[in-house]
């Protein structure tokens, strides 16, 4: 069932789900999870992104390596179309987002919900990114389908192709693969250094080796599909959780793809402390109170004690600048707000 990983590291008919989620939700904010007793929902805070404070200077033209394989010289960065989130997120914190005209579906923030959505889930509109006359692309390796981003091409524009994210060593890749494409190096050396030191002090406030670790397990839900999924080692979660002072049962449980069905006998054999689900997740299956009808999940500490979890859907696996904001929200809901 192990399927390509996408910008949030799930397979790609998930994704798409997630996506038509996102446009029937709406693109707000993080919002709670419907409270209960053993819920520690993440805090409510403004979907915003924090750009340098200084509006760099592309050197433009530039050549570079796509992750494709291609070689790619970028010659303006006037109009730039990021086609996921993540790569959206990163234009827009390196001080560029008066340049950025359009977004893909799961850039959820506030500097970019007034911009054209051409993709969805990955399903990309050559179409609608043509329209808008952009002097560069940016793409993932997921990004698709294929003729589509080869139509955009083959009118000329630049596409540069990164890797998706898959771990907290992805996030200064991906912002150099970025910056040195739209010719602001010393900005993504600064952004580089910010973000580093931030997620720094995020982990710091991780309690000492010596305390017991939580044993979390990383659900993918959209209730409204019926999909209900239990992430593996290639989720994209492990190496948060592990960060945040956690231990991720399905990549201990020895479950090698990104995610697989849920079912009794893989949560019994995870036996999770804590259950980890996007907040639009829990709000598909209608709250914890649904999340523990999920057949195996009343049965695991953690839906013994109702401990769920939350961290916003269009930020959680990004692997971006807010990486460190992501790693805050679990350290506090994990080991408690004082940590």
């Amino acid at each position: 069932m192990s399927t390509p990983a996408a910008s949030h590291r799930l397979p790609r008919f998930a994704v798409a789900l997630a996506a038509l989620a996102l446009a029937v939700t709406g693109c707000g904010g993080p919002t709670e999870a419907a409270g209960s007793p053993g819920h520690s929902p993440a805090a409510t805070v403004p979907d915003r992104i924090e750009p340098l404070s200084t509006t760099p200077r592309p050197a433009l033209p530039v050549t570079v390596d796509s992750a494709d394989g291609s070689r790619v010289t970028v010659a303006s960065a006037e109009r730039i179309v990021p086609l996921t989130g993540s790569l959206n997120e990163i234009v827009q914190t390196l001080g560029l987002g008066g340049q950025v005209v359009a977004r893909d579906i799961t850039a959820t923030f506030e500097q970019a919900a007034s911009l054209p959505v051409v993709t969805r889930g990955h399903d990309v509109s050559a179409e609608s990114v043509l329209s808008l006359r952009p002097t560069l692309v940016l793409a993932e390796t997921t990004t698709g389908p294929a003729e589509a981003v080869r139509q955009i091409r083959d009118a000329g524009v630049p596409v540069l192709v990164v890797a998706p994210a898959k771990a907290l060593d992805d996030v200064p890749r991906r912002i150099d693969a970025v910056a040195a494409a739209l010719g602001v190096q010393d900005a993504g050396a600064q952004l580089k250094q910010r973000t580093a030191d931030r997620i720094a002090a995020a982990r710091a406030k991780v309690p000492a080796a010596s305390a017991e670790k939580p044993r979390v397990a990383f659900l993918y839900l959209r209730g409204t599909a019926s999909v209900y999924l239990l992430g593996g080692s290639d989720s994209g979660a492990a190496s948060l959780l592990e960060a945040a002072g956690a231990i991720d049962t399905g990549k201990e449980s020895g479950l090698g793809k990104d995610f697989t069905p849920i079912t009794s006998e893989a949560l019994a054999a995870a036996a999770p402390d804590a259950i980890l689900v996007m907040t639009k997740g829990l709000e598909s299956v209608g709250g914890v109170d649904g999340l523990v009808k999920i057949p195996g999940v009343a049965q695991t500490p953690a839906g013994m004690d109702r401990r769920v979890i939350t961290v916003d859907d269009g930020v959680l696996l990004n692997y971006g600048p807010r990486t460190d904001q992501v790693l805050s929200s679990l350290v506090g809901q994990l080991h408690g707000k004082g940590a």
